[in-house]
């Protein structure tokens, strides 16, 4: 699974969990920069890093190995978990994983060297691992 190599701080203030700025359509990461084919966010939700393994893994074994894929998000932002049955009060939890905030419009994976009934059949598998509704683009 993906994560920070060395963080500057292990917990994270919490972000505002709705508002104008959440489901505003992303600036950066809009548009195609490796692949033909690519898988973009519809909706705003926030992607662990075990969502982005196992749509890697559904995307490459669907993809076949001529295919080349680039995931275009990381996440680097720590979420943190008290444990089960555990009274109110007495600080934040411990971090339990990392998380990125998609936003409408970022590109998650793309993909080259497929064909395109291949390709848009491979993305449409890895995008019903992730928590957002995504639609298959093409260069």
């Amino acid at each position: 699974m993906l994560a920070p190599k060395k963080v500057k701080y292990r917990k994270w203030q919490s972000a505002r969990r709705q508002g104008k700025r959440r489901v505003a359509p992303d600036t950066r990461g809009i548009s195609m920069a490796f692949g033909a084919f690519g898988l973009k966010a519809m909706t705003q939700s926030r992607v662990t890093s075990n969502q982005i393994e196992a749509a890697r893994r559904a995307l490459s074994r669907a993809a076949g190995k001529s295919a080349k894929i680039w995931i275009r998000i990381f996440p680097d932002r720590p979420f943190t978990r008290k444990p089960a049955e555990v009274r109110m009060g007495s600080g934040k939890g411990d971090p339990a994983g990392y998380i990125f905030d998609v936003r409408p419009g970022r590109i998650i994976f793309e993909v080259d060297g497929a064909t395109e009934a291949v390709a848009r059949e491979a993305l449409r598998k890895a995008g019903t691992k992730l928590p957002v509704k995504v639609r298959v683009i093409v260069r």
